[in-house]
């Protein structure tokens, strides 16, 4: 075990070192890396890897105290996690980086365990968006801090990139101070050409090194979080996966539609549990979002009011020259919601967020026809760099995270 402990030391110390430390994503200084016990979540792609490798290598380096390893790697097939852990815990490691968490078996268990087994070691670890709490196998939501991260904001964009480099904004005081938020940032920089090009490509940051491939490697990604990831967090046949496959295609080509989803379960011959289960995982792998109109009901579950990509850049990827306007509200959905908001279909204008401000999404010239008369209700125009009033530009909502 101590030579394969040196190799995989080696490899461990090889990836830390050709990590980039000159762009850190906000979850980066949102996680508190002390605690115990510590889960990031998120789709594939969206930079899981690089937040680890970069703490474990700015805080310890090439320290024996830490370790970092992937349990993808193909090492872990053959060998006992506990073992190579208690190895690990007699060579002095206290601080343990485990990536990739959901490629192994009973990965709940296995936390738990070294969890409770080695009380002086900090662990933290990533997974699939995928990735579910299952109490039969011991509760880690009271004993670990638990993230998620999302893919690039407008705001993130535009740092990573070296345009521009600005906090957060909080929806509040979006909606309150959006006209002189808007004039500050476009006052040295004209914002539409940039936004335009984060809906196309700037949502994974990936995007930098795939240039004209970006798209096909999206794909890609789409066929390895449900060959791979889905059957590695659930047990599932080969033709479940295939017909997931073949729901995204399709209601990816309807989006936002409404779908009579009795019909889409015909098509594609499986009964409304398996069809709902299969809705329910495109959604937590982050390649569906679904709105509900805000009713608790069972058929409000399974007939949600709208159905879109999770966001622009897989909408261009998955469906040939993309609506605008499909766009749009793809883009603010996303936005909102991975800034932890709560975003819903009202009977009156587009999305209600947090059961409060009430949204109506359109180009330009897009009136108050529908919501004039409505409490705390606004209009987010696009291809608009600073609105007035109730206007408030859509690239705007791209700084909420």
């Amino acid at each position: 075990m101590d030579a394969e402990l040196l190799r995989m030391r080696l490899i461990s110390n090889r990836l830390l070192d050709a990590t980039p430390t000159d762009f850190h994503r906000s979850l980066y200084q949102q996680v508190d890396w002390e605690n115990r016990l510590v889960a990031i979540k998120g789709a594939r792609g969206t930079g899981k890897t690089t937040l680890l490798r970069q703490y474990a290598k700015e805080k310890y380096g090439t320290a024996p105290c830490a370790f970092y390893a992937s349990f993808d790697h193909y090492w872990f097939k053959s060998h006992s996690p506990l073992e190579f852990v208690e190895e690990l815990f007699k060579q002095g490691v206290t601080h343990l980086f485990i990536d990739e968490v959901h490629h192994l078996q009973h990965w709940q268990t296995v936390i738990k365990n070294i969890y409770d087994f080695y009380p002086q070691l900090s662990v933290v670890y990533s997974g699939s968006s995928l990735l579910k709490l299952d109490n039969r196998e011991g509760d880690l939501s009271r004993r670990q801090l638990s993230y998620e991260l999302y893919g690039l904001s407008f705001r993130e964009f535009l740092a990573y990139e070296g345009v521009l480099q600005l906090p957060c904004v909080g929806l509040s005081k979006l909606v309150r101070d959006h006209v002189s938020i808007a004039q500050e940032i476009c006052r040295n920089l004209r914002i539409l050409p940039w936004f335009e090009k984060y809906l196309q490509a700037g949502y994974y940051p990936y995007y930098k090194t795939e240039h004209s491939g970006y798209y096909q490697r999206l794909v890609e990604t789409v066929d390895k979080v449900l060959d791979s990831d889905y059957p590695a967090v659930e047990e599932v046949s080969p033709g479940t996966i295939r017909k997931t496959k073949q729901m995204l295609a399709i209601l990816a080509a309807s989006c936002p539609q409404q779908p009579n989803m009795s019909e889409l379960y015909r098509e594609l011959e499986t009964d409304r549990n398996q069809g709902l289960k299969m809705l329910s995982t495109l959604e937590r792998a982050r390649l569906l979002s679904l709105v509900s109109s805000g009713k608790s009901s069972l058929k409000s579950m399974s007939r949600p009011a709208k159905i879109y990509c999770d966001n622009p850049n897989l909408m261009h990827a998955l469906v040939a020259n993309p609506d605008v306007g499909t766009l749009r509200e793809t883009f603010f959905v996303n936005q909102l919601r991975a800034s932890g908001r709560k975003v819903e279909y009202p009977a009156q204008g587009d999305f209600l967020v947090d059961s409060l401000h009430l949204f109506e999404i359109g180009g330009k010239q897009k009136r108050f026809t529908q919501i004039q008369d409505l409490p705390n209700s606004y209009v987010v125009a696009d291809n608009l760099e600073v609105g007035h009033g109730n206007r408030i530009p859509l690239w705007l909502f791209g700084f909420l995270y």
